[in-house]
């Protein structure tokens, strides 16, 4: 069993406090594809602390891209043993790595074990709750089905879904209302949508 962080990165204060309050066996961290000189500088003294002491990784991702950050993030997830501790850490970057970060874990919320916040006062971590998307197995069939192509006609919906038609409008108004997705002309995944279907 191992000890694995995985946190967004701009800032190293936040990352070094979750690191050593969870004794990490192994750290991922997210950054940007092309990192700036503080995300750059702040990872090389994580490297240069931590480095001998646990293994580090990174995840490159697109820095406005919360659907990119999230699947980059859940195929890191997916590599661990059910024994891994997987401790999520939110803290530092940008908003959209942390969304995407925070999305990856309510989609494979049962991989972890903690998602946290450090706060800027006091510098100690704030354990966040743990979600998930909870959609069901014809919810997520239609998501699917709605990723391959744009429907703008239900009855064109219900013949590919196999749905009935009161099925596939108890299922639309739920998709709609939780905005995984949404009617521009026809039926579309939103990002979030997207990131249901990891």
């Amino acid at each position: 069993m191992s000890n694995i962080i995985i946190a967004t990165l701009y800032e190293k204060e936040p990352v070094m406090v979750t690191a050593t309050k969870f004794g990490a066996d192994s750290l991922f961290l997210v950054i940007d594809e092309n990192p700036d000189e503080k995300q750059s500088a702040a990872l090389e003294t994580i490297k240069n602390a931590l480095g001998k002491a646990l293994k580090i990784e990174v995840i490159k991702t697109k820095l406005y891209d919360i659907v990119d950050t999230a699947k980059k993030v859940v195929e890191v997830m997916e590599t661990h043993s059910e024994k891994d501790s997987i401790i999520v850490d939110i803290t530092a970057s940008r908003k959209t790595q942390s969304l995407g970060l925070l999305f990856a874990a309510y989609k494979r919320s049962e991989l972890i074990k903690k998602i946290v916040y450090v706060s800027e006062e006091n510098k100690l971590p704030i354990e966040l709750p743990k979600l998930s998307f909870d959609i069901t197995d014809s919810q997520e069939a239609l998501l699917h089905e709605i990723e391959k192509k744009k429907y703008s006609s239900l009855k064109d919906l219900a013949e590919k879904s196999g749905m009935s038609r009161a099925m596939l409008y108890r299922n639309i108004v739920e998709l709609k209302k939780t905005r995984l997705i949404e009617n521009k002309s026809g039926f579309v995944l939103t990002d979030a949508g997207r990131i249901a279907l990891l």
